[in-house]
């Protein structure tokens, strides 16, 4: 099982980032997926979620309105759409998955299996 994302960067107060997660190992139809985010010296903050249907999403108060999380099955891969994007938002931003027999399970508890390695994304002028 492997996670990879990519999309992070430099980005002015304002702007807009995509990040994607291309999981290979098993389908994202049986997945619930996790996007998270860590500064250096805090503790890794859950950001939003997809359960296994897709029918499902969850966001954390500080990003609800400003990011969103779709899945493109055929790809197997997780997008994390940001808009708005603001100086606090900056981190390492990982995806994470669990296979999952509960198809709106949508976890923001940094209690998965499988992570990718994180891309970092800088908000600043």
């Amino acid at each position: 099982v492997q996670l990879v994302e990519s999309g992070g960067g430099l980005v002015q107060p304002g702007g807009s980032l995509r990040l994607s997660c291309v999981v290979s190992g098993f389908g994202l139809p049986y997945a619930v997926i996790g996007w998270f985010r860590q500064v250096p010296g805090k503790e890794r903050e859950g950001v939003a979620c997809i359960s296994r249907n897709g029918g499902a999403t969850n966001y954390a108060d500080s990003v609800k309105g400003r990011f969103t999380i779709l899945k493109d099955n055929a790809k197997n891969t997780v997008y994390l759409q940001m808009n708005m994007l603001e100086s606090e938002d900056t981190a390492v931003y990982s995806c994470a998955a669990d296979i999952t027999h509960f198809p709106t399970e949508c976890i923001m508890r940094p209690s998965y299996t499988y992570w990718g390695q994180g891309t970092q994304v800088t908000v600043s002028s």
